[in-house]
């Protein structure tokens, strides 16, 4: 549970906070750093923390779409395509994208479980379009000849934790 393996830091979340639910968001961050994505049994323990509902917490979690409430694949690839990111060429990008990793033009989760690909509406970088984030990292400014290195070096890093665990 969160609450043992991170008590100190969920301290210091409450320590910034005069009222203990607004900590709310900061905990969704620390559940899904935690398991991966905002599971249910997180937004109950979430919850308990900040003394409120499920509920709250499921439609705080629900509205932002930097919480997932599905399992994703190890790298979150969350690809802006709101009009002026589509004027620069983003929805051409997607579309590649999706195609250079064998997924329908929906998105969605590679079959080795490493990428999840989702179009999202606004990440505040218009003017460096196309560009996407990836576990919350931006990149910027890509094409595909970029995209597909990018995807190189996590298939790399990917590999390589994975020999790390064996």
């Amino acid at each position: 549970m969160l609450a043992e393996k991170y008590a100190d830091r969920i301290a210091k979340i409450f320590a910034k906070y005069p009222d203990k639910r607004s900590g709310v968001m900061a905990l969704l961050y620390l559940a899904q750093e935690e398991y991966g994505w905002v599971t249910p049994e997180a937004l109950k323990e979430v919850a308990a923390l900040c003394d409120i509902d499920p509920t709250q917490v499921q439609s705080i979690a629900g509205f932002y779409t930097m919480y997932s409430e599905q399992p994703k694949g190890k790298y979150w690839l969350q690809v802006c395509t709101d009009l002026p990111c589509a004027l620069r060429g983003a929805d051409e990008f997607y579309r590649q994208l999706c195609e250079y990793l064998g997924l329908s033009e929906e998105g969605g989760t590679t079959e080795d479980g490493l990428f999840t690909v989702e179009p999202v509406m606004c990440l505040a970088a218009c003017d460096k379009a196309p560009m996407l984030q990836c576990n919350f990292h931006y990149h910027e400014n890509l094409d595909m000849e970029k995209m597909k290195a990018l995807i190189e070096q996590w298939r790399a890093e990917a590999s390589r934790s994975d020999g790390d665990r064996g």
